[in-house]
């Protein structure tokens, strides 16, 4: 990173050409984003080092009065079918987002799994976003090893994600998760791998609400 800083301004000084600063500009973005990593990352499934910024180990609660909505994110699942959020208005909708690539969210799959088919008769629907999979395969794959038969937006770039209000849902925290209440509002945030006691206790009170 020093030497990014340092190089660029020499190379700016000295009237480098054009595509020299552009390549200097990418260095330092690309040792910036493995500055941020504190975990380490998996691979995409272009073959590219995947860095992706650890969760925080928090799980926050938000009260009803200080939700904000979820935005109605809508495309096409891993699967090649058509999916909206507003699909599910009136339900609880647990929306995680994940990589195959990311070991963290191998090691929480199973306890998804476990908890969206304990709840499927309490109007609960899991919902995935899967990004930086550059092919839907992998995602496919990931499902197949883990059982796990809910839906998932495909969202190889992460526009998505971004479409989540400011500080919701941190773009580069995979695997992270969002309880959405029955109103479409945005009511607990995880920013790590949750167990299914974890996910039990941010999800039960939100299912309880009338």
């Amino acid at each position: 990173m020093i030497f990014a800083r340092r190089a660029l301004p020499q190379a700016l000084r000295a009237g480098a050409a054009p595509c020299r600063v552009a390549a200097l500009l990418a260095v330092a973005g690309v040792l910036a984003l493995s500055a941020c990593s504190a975990d380490g990352g998996g691979k995409s499934s272009g073959g590219n080092d995947t860095k992706f910024v650890a969760g925080t180990g928090e799980i926050t609660s938000v009260k009803a009065v200080d939700r904000v909505a979820a935005p109605a994110i809508s495309g096409k699942t891993t699967h090649g079918e058509e999916l909206s959020l507003a699909d599910y208005k009136g339900k609880v909708v647990v929306l995680n987002v994940w990589g195959s690539w990311c070991a963290p969210c191998r090691k929480e799959a199973p306890h998804l799994k476990e908890v969206a088919d304990a709840t499927k008769g309490e109007g609960v629907q899991f919902v995935g976003i899967n990004t930086r999979d550059l092919d839907a395969a992998n995602a496919q794959a990931f499902d197949r090893t883990y059982g796990i038969d809910y839906p998932s937006l495909f969202d190889p770039s992460g526009k998505l994600i971004l479409e989540f209000p400011a500080n919701s849902l941190p773009p580069q925290s995979i695997p992270s998760t969002l309880i959405i209440d029955r109103e479409g509002r945005i009511a607990v945030r995880a920013i790590k791998s949750l167990n299914a006691l974890e996910l039990r206790k941010a999800l039960d009170p939100i299912i309880a609400e009338k």
